[in-house]
């Protein structure tokens, strides 16, 4: 959490933010064969581990009878955090295959599960890294691409005569807002993008009693 009074300042640095990057707008689904194993994927937008393992808990649930439930994500504007499961199968022949493409399409804030079923011949390390990387290859392909922004969330507190100026700024800047309150003491919360996360705190901190960043 973050706190901000009216004496505190900023300066502005000269580089610019990155804030935009690319995931899935729906979840979407892909299927490949070998030897008579069938290798189910599919590709879910996410932004929370939690989210993550609500799908592949319900993944396991559904398909209860497959071998192996396999999976890779990517989170965050720059895929900093991120995991590979193989689930059994020898060691880096199916979470980073899946991973790999996820990178190799340049996603982020999306899991891929690729579901298993033995087909009773073994594929070996190298038809095992094909196949769950053209599986999740499939998925993905059928999904639709996104752009999104990274933003952060502040509540905002200010006293009703600096209304109109934080008012203006925050339509200057287009910057969304909600849970408004407005009385002697005026309250909203706001969501911001991350490349002008600076420039709204430099142009507001002056007519704010306090701003917290919510977590």
């Amino acid at each position: 959490m973050y706190f901000l009074n009216k004496n505190t300042k900023f300066e502005l640095g000269m580089a610019e933010i990155k804030d935009t990057y690319t995931s899935i707008a729906s979840p979407s689904r892909g299927l490949y064969k070998d030897q008579g194993s069938r290798f189910i994927s599919f590709a879910y937008p996410v932004e929370t581990e939690a989210q993550v393992k609500e799908l592949v808990d319900s993944l396991r649930k559904e398909y209860h009878d497959a071998r192996h439930h396999c999976y890779a994500y990517r989170l965050g504007l720059d895929g900093a955090r991120y995991r590979m499961n193989d689930d059994g199968e020898p060691s880096s022949t199916a979470g980073r295959p899946i991973l790999s493409q996820i990178d190799s399409a340049g996603l982020s804030d999306i899991l891929v599960v690729v579901v298993r079923y033995f087909g009773g011949i073994k594929l070996g390390v190298p038809g095992l890294i094909k196949a769950y990387k053209t599986a999740a290859q499939d998925a993905l392909g059928q999904a639709v691409r996104i752009g999104k922004t990274a933003a952060v969330c502040y509540h905002i507190e200010f006293d009703y005569q600096n209304m109109e100026p934080v008012m203006r700024t925050l339509k200057d800047m287009d910057i969304p807002q909600s849970g408004q309150s407005f009385d002697q003491s005026c309250s909203m919360d706001i969501r911001v993008r991350l490349s002008q996360e600076e420039d709204l705190k430099k142009r507001l901190v002056k007519y704010l009693s306090l701003i917290i960043q919510n977590v």
